[in-house]
């Protein structure tokens, strides 16, 4: 079976209008992780994404306002609270994908409403950071979901309670295993990304050391519910959202080095797209990998 990127970013009709290409809900931020919700947003509309919406606490809100007038920031009264999640369900019937988790604070009220949206808004999803650790609380909130869940190494223990080592057989097998248990796509992050939907494995080999910095899962998250909102395959959008995030990442790199930041690779996500678009990857479960 063969793929490609015009799959996923095909040339545009000259009469294509805004919402053909995906509008993207993104619940996450507070008070203290203001950037993380802005990372998501940039990298959506960066690849592609035609419209997103931010739902945050006000001074989130107000910071992801004053650092792009492309991002719609929605501010909520205070941080994410049971309260506020039947209006966010109501706003979430207007949009194609759903980000959630990054920033958010880590503390009860906040983790009962990320449960509530988890359950009763019916998008296809993006489960990241703080809402991987509810997840790993209740797995029975993803039934019937469609969800990429992407940890790193430490949240993929809290959400398996299992440790993974850096060989990659031992990421490979394990990753497998959980996302058959769990039913859904985990995208584990590393200096390898290993991708599964619990029958099929992946690699994605892109990337740079330098991508240590606080914000670059934020931006591969924001990707992947770009590509995600387009109406494409769960594991094909993971799969290409990792490889887009750590390419970009590449480029980068190889003007700031030490000096990169997260922010830095928002335009270099298209560059990334536009040299990948006519590359053809082959999908093995044996040798995968882009």
């Amino acid at each position: 079976m063969k793929n490609d990127f015009q799959k996923i970013f095909p040339e545009r009709n000259p009469w294509c209008h805004k919402g053909q290409f995906g509008y993207v809900l993104i619940v996450g931020g507070g008070r203290v992780y203001s950037g993380s919700p802005i990372f998501n947003a940039v990298s959506a509309l960066r690849s592609g994404a035609d419209l997103t919406m931010i739902i945050t606490n006000r001074r989130a809100a107000d910071i992801a306002a004053n650092f792009s007038p492309d991002i719609i920031a929605r501010p909520l009264d205070r941080d994410l609270d049971i309260k506020h999640t039947g209006k966010i369900i109501s706003l979430s019937k207007k949009f194609n994908s759903l980000v959630i988790g990054g920033g958010l604070p880590r503390d009860n009220k906040t983790y009962k409403a990320i449960k509530e949206l988890i359950k009763k808004i019916d998008l296809p999803m993006v489960v990241d950071a703080e809402a991987i650790r509810v997840v790993a609380e209740d797995k029975e909130i993803l039934e019937n979901k469609k969800v990429i869940l992407t940890p790193h190494t430490e949240e993929f223990r809290i959400l398996t309670n299992e440790s993974v080592e850096r060989n990659i057989k031992n990421r490979k097998e394990k990753v497998k295993k959980w996302a058959k248990k769990i039913g859904a796509i985990i995208l584990l992050k590393g200096n390898v990304d290993v991708i599964s939907d619990g029958e099929k494995v992946f690699l994605n080999e892109t990337g740079s050391p330098f991508m240590t910095k606080g914000g670059f899962g934020d931006t591969l998250a924001g990707v992947c519910g770009a590509i995600l909102a387009r109406k494409i395959d769960l594991l094909e959008s993971a799969r290409a959202a990792a490889f887009i995030n750590g390419k970009a990442g590449e480029m980068a790199a190889e003007i700031y080095k030490e000096g990169l930041m997260a922010s830095d690779i928002f335009k270099f996500i298209p560059k990334a797209i536009e040299q990948v678009k006519s590359v053809k990857y082959k999908v093995e479960s044996h040798n995968p990998k882009f």
